[in-house]
């Protein structure tokens, strides 16, 4: 056994480190995203923010963790134990095991050998793969909304189970045409691909994939405008009512480590990874050339993360029914016709940066919805006024 070690070290030592420096700063991460959303929030609402611990409020995130820790771990007599336990940790371990095949630094293509920022190089179906373990995050929302024995939490988690089947979809059709363009699943194959210029990035001619594949992925990690699994207005707190101190925090761990991993996923798919004016083509294997390229891909995750914590602040939670409509009149159309487009373009050997037009289907589809939503207020107002005469009427 000693042997086998030492002989596969020089490929297993990688793998290790890369492991370790996830599993090390993914709950340092989600702690500062909360300070710095907090701090977002406060700003935009023009508040002052967390600002007592430390300077600048920068070790209020380090308090906010001791005091979880210490909390008393409060567990209802009505909820079914096993599974309400279970129910978080299984969200957690799916969002951190999306992490094994994404890479969350540049990755030069001599990978056998020497520290690489990926726990698993050279997977060729890896985006499947994302898709496939992602996808099991909702067994954790259902079971804890279930075991919780409540019906607020059981709401929550039906909401979660319809949502996450409705935006697959879309999300699967909006990768289609990335996936066609690169000729391969393999997400370091598909940066690669966008690396001669910064208009191969695919952003610059499949804005609809993008735009259809940065929703889906809000759905799917149920932020605003999409929280409707923890809706406070109508659920309490949805499927996590029932849970507090360090297992309420494991579902939001869970939570924030998705956006970072969705975050990841658009600037990968999207917006050219670690490649930028200047440092395009192959990957500079030098430490320089590495950290420099690690800076450019963090940056723009950074500004990813930022754009959606932006979002919770800045938009009104959606009505399910709305919700529904959104990913099945809307997404999965959209996505059907993006695909029908990018197809024609290959096989008819078309610029296909003739398909950046495609991103006016949206303010159409925005014109449509929108004179469809005000009909049914109209229709509602109107209803509503016929009521009221016909109740004054027989006063």
């Amino acid at each position: 056994m000693i042997e086998l070690i030492k002989e596969m070290w020089p490929t297993l030592w990688p793998t290790l480190a890369a492991i370790a420096v996830i599993l090390a700063f993914v709950p340092i991460l989600g702690l500062y995203m909360t300070f710095i959303e907090r701090k977002l929030a406060a700003y935009i609402q023009d508040r002052v923010g967390p600002n007592r611990v430390g300077p600048l409020g920068l070790l209020q995130a380090v308090a906010d963790g001791i005091k979880i820790f210490l909390k008393e771990q409060v567990v209802p007599d009505h909820v079914y134990k096993f599974l309400y336990f279970v129910a978080p940790t299984i969200s957690l371990m799916t969002a951190m095991f999306g992490l094994v095949v994404l890479p969350f630094g540049p990755v030069p293509p001599e990978y056998e050998s020497g520290f690489r920022f990926i726990v698993a190089p050279g997977v060729d179906i890896g985006i499947l793969l994302i898709f496939a373990i992602s996808s099991l995050s909702a067994y954790g929302i259902i079971l804890g909304g279930w075991a919780s024995n409540n019906k607020y939490s059981l709401y929550g988690a039906i909401r979660s189970c319809a949502q996450f089947i409705s935006y697959e979809i879309p999300l699967g059709l909006s990768i289609l045409g990335v996936i066609l363009a690169a000729g391969s699943l393999n997400i370091e194959k598909i940066v690669a691909s966008q690396g001669a210029s910064i208009w191969d990035w695919n952003f610059f001619w499949q804005p609809l994939a993008f735009v259809i594949f940065f929703t889906s992925s809000l759905a799917e990690t149920n932020r605003l405008p999409f929280d409707l699994p923890e809706c406070e207005q109508e659920l309490v707190g949805g499927f996590h009512t029932e849970y507090s101190g360090i297992k309420f925090v494991l579902f939001f761990l869970a939570e924030y480590t998705h956006i970072v991993a969705s975050s990841f996923m658009t600037v990968l798919l999207f917006f050219g990874g670690w490649h930028f004016p200047g440092l395009t083509g192959p990957v500079d294997g030098s430490t320089a050339g590495m950290l420099l390229r690690l800076f450019v891909l963090i940056a723009k995750v950074g500004a990813v993360v930022a754009f959606i914590m932006l979002l919770r602040w800045a938009l009104p939670r959606f009505r399910f029914d709305q919700l529904m409509g959104l990913a099945w009149k809307g997404l999965i159309p959209l996505g059907l016709v993006n695909l029908f487009l990018v197809a024609a373009v290959f096989t008819f050997d078309i610029n296909k940066h003739f398909l950046a037009v495609t991103i006016v289907t949206i303010p159409i589809a925005g014109l449509i919805s929108t004179w469809r939503l005000q009909r049914e207020l109209n229709s509602t107002i109107a209803l509503r006024a016929g009521k009221s005469g016909l109740g004054g009427a027989s006063a």
